[in-house]
């Protein structure tokens, strides 16, 4: 197979974060229209994200949270959004770097996208996998190791990978 020396891997994943913004800053300027919401899945770990300590021991990797009925003070500036949700009845503010995003869904829509993770997080996670895995697995219990964090039932909606597409594709 020939070297992709254009990278239309990185290219179409930011293409679709992009997509992603600005449906989000349509719907913080307008809300939500007819049916539609969104499950947003996000690595809790990547630089810039800031979620409450108490979600953050919750979530320490990856969350899914569901914008629909019940978020405000939905704002998009070109790097991140940052909206408020309730937890267990406790409003929290989150902030998200579009590049901490990990899959977008709109069930409604039946569309939905996976990104691989960033380089920049995949080299932490490597780093963060080699060093404690052995430690971790000695210390926590079973049970809570198969604990993993909620992830939201995206209904019939397609989820596409990229990784697979081209895989499927190439």
């Amino acid at each position: 197979m020939a070297e992709d020396l254009i990278r239309y891997d990185v290219l179409a994943q930011e293409a679709l974060r992009g997509l992603v913004r600005k449906v989000l800053a349509e719907v913080a300027q307008t809300g939500l229209p007819g049916e539609h919401h969104f499950f947003v899945t996000f690595d809790t770990r990547y630089p810039g994200v800031r979620i409450s300590s108490r979600l953050k021991a919750e979530y320490p990797g990856e969350m899914t949270i569901v914008l629909q009925h019940q978020f405000w003070d939905l704002t998009v500036t070109d790097t991140a959004f940052e909206v408020g949700l309730s937890f267990h009845g406790a409003p929290e503010r989150l902030h998200v770097p579009f590049r901490a995003i990990n899959g977008f869904v709109d069930p409604h829509a039946s569309f939905g996208v996976k990104f691989d993770p960033p380089p920049e997080l995949a080299a932490v996670a490597s780093v963060e996998v080699g060093a404690t895995a052995a430690e971790e697995a000695a210390e926590v219990p079973a049970a809570a190791q198969e604990a993993a964090p909620a992830k939201a039932e995206a209904g019939s909606a397609a989820v596409v990978s990229l990784d697979a597409f081209r895989k499927k594709n190439g």
